[in-house]
This record gives C-alpha cells, structure tokens and sequence, in this order.
C-alpha cells in the first residue's frame, strides 16, 4: 500500500480530526490534577517517549528484524498513546486524568522525537548508502499542524461551547476508529501476497513490544511508589499507541508500505491485549476509590 493521494492528503485530514477529538476531551483542569502531583506524569512521560523506543531498538536486534520492519517497529514505539488508551484507562479503573494528559504530553514532545528515532533508525537499519531518511524539518511542521492545532481548537471548542464538544466527541471517536480500521484492512489488501510472510516477521515483535509497554508500566509506578491507578494509567498509555500517526509517517512520509506493516499490526493487536489488560486492572485494584475528579464515561473518546 503504497502512497497516493487518498494516504498523502486523506490520512493527516484524518488525524486532524481525531486530534481535535483529544482536544474537546481536555480541560485546565485535567492539567492541575496531575501536574500538582508530577511524578506520575514524569514517570508515564520518559517511559513513553525514551524507554519504549529503547525497546522496539533491542526487539529489533534480538529478533534479527529486517530493516523494513526494524525501522516500522520503532516509529511506532515511538508514537505516543491516542485517545484509546483513555477510554481503556477508564474501562481499566486507572487514572483517566494522568492519561489524558500523558495523552497530550506525549503528542506534543513527539512532534520532535519521532523524527529523531526514525532517521537513527533509517540510518542503523539500512545505512549511509540507501536515499532514504524522514525529513525532520517537514516532519515537525506537518506534526506540528496536525497535533497541536487541532489539540488547541478542541480545547477551545471545550471551552467555549462545552454541549457542542460532548455530543461531538462521540462522532469524532468512532471517525478515527474506522480510519483506522479502513487503513489496517487497506494495507492487508494491498500487500495481501506477502502479508503472511510479514505477519510471521513482524507479529511476534509488535505483541512483544505491546506486552513489554504494559509490563514496564506497571513495573516502574510500582518501583517508585505511585499507586496502582497511576500504574494502570501509565500501562495503557504505553501499551495502546496512536497507530494512526504511525502509519502516516510510514505511508505519507517515508511511502513505505513494508514499514508500516508494524504500524497496522500493532494496531490491531493492542486491542485484545488491551480487554486483557482490563480485566486484570479491575480485579487488581478492585475495591479502591475513583477519586471524583476523574472524568466519567460521558466525558470520554472512543477509539482514534
């Protein structure tokens, strides 16, 4: 599948949305709650952005990946969570307000990194002789329009006109979830002869690198004392990834569709570990008190 002009125009329009979605979400408020307590978002903010694509580099050489599927499985490593992850936080009984807003943090430092980790990944995987690299300027620039934005809009929308945004949210969500559903079944499609072969390549790293996000998650609020809703939130936020973004890096911008094989298996794998990761959660923390701060069901996105 590779790039034409319904991938090169259609996709960003349609992360555009979905991230006006994440925005009409967000309110000053969300950000007081956790940023008076930062740990959390430090903690969910570093692993998100350092340590998982740290991982998706040592998944690449323990499994000897080739340099197509190297390179996609750490440009989705690198992308941060998407409004997803929220609703699996709130289904999970974890902090919804330290999602979110590792949600937005996440998307917007992004906007730098995945540039940064890709081109190193380009250049490790297939080396000085092969023309091909991300082009960090126009990569910032087209992130940048496409993330902060439509993010900024929707938090104005919130603002301003609170009963437009709720009865919006539910159409933007299930927009971005059929986005990329189309795309997954796109990209099977049209690379349908060779699809079983990169399944059998790429699949067990892109369920490994799902179930080390989650694990690592955990394991780190554990070790440095956060509370389990604030481990649950940080799992889901590593584990359910903005495969959106990933893919429109991998088709519009590098025009591979070998590299965005990990995007669209990750993104359909995330899924099912995710109800897993549920079901673990809430019996896990069962019991404990959701604070009332957090938002409820009415105020949250369905898929991206």
């Amino acid at each position: 599948m590779e790039s034409s002009p319904l991938i090169s125009i259609g996709l960003p329009i349609s992360l555009f949305i979905i991230m006006i979605g994440i925005g009409m979400t967000l309110t000053a408020r969300d950000f007081h709650q956790v940023t008076v307590k930062p740990a959390a978002l430090i903690l969910g903010t570093v692993t998100q952005i350092l340590l998982m694509p740290a991982a998706a580099f040592a998944l690449a050489w323990t499994l000897q990946l080739p340099p197509a599927m190297a390179v996609g499985l750490v440009v989705i490593a690198a992308c941060p969570g998407g409004t997803t992850s929220n609703l699996f936080t709130l289904l999970a009984r974890g902090n919804v307000a330290l999602s979110i807003v590792l949600t937005i943090s996440a998307s917007l430092i992004t906007i730098m990194t995945l540039p940064v980790f890709a081109n190193y990944a380009l250049g490790l995987y297939y080396g000085t002789q092969q023309a091909i690299e991300l082009p960090f300027v126009k990569t910032v620039l087209m992130l940048s329009v496409i993330v902060l934005l439509p993010v900024a809009i929707g938090m104005l929308i919130k603002a301003f006109r609170p009963s437009l945004a709720a009865r919006a949210e539910g159409i933007v969500s299930i927009f971005g979830g059929l986005v990329l559903a189309a795309l997954v079944i796109g990209i099977v499609y049209g690379l349908r002869d060779r699809f079983l072969d990169l399944m059998i390549q790429a699949g067990p790293a892109t369920i490994m690198l799902n179930l080390l996000g989650i694990g690592l998650g955990l394991l780190s609020a554990k070790l440095t004392g956060l509370g389990k809703r604030e481990g649950v939130a940080i799992a889901t936020e590593l584990g359910i990834k903005n495969g959106t973004l990933g893919l429109m890096v991998t088709l519009t911008l590098l025009q591979s569709g070998d590299m965005s094989i990990p995007s669209a298996i990750y993104g359909v794998i995330m899924f099912p570990i995710g109800f897993l990761l549920v079901a673990f959660s809430r019996r896990w923390i069962k019991g404990e008190q959701v604070s009332p701060d957090q938002p409820t069901e009415r105020s949250m996105p369905v898929p991206d």
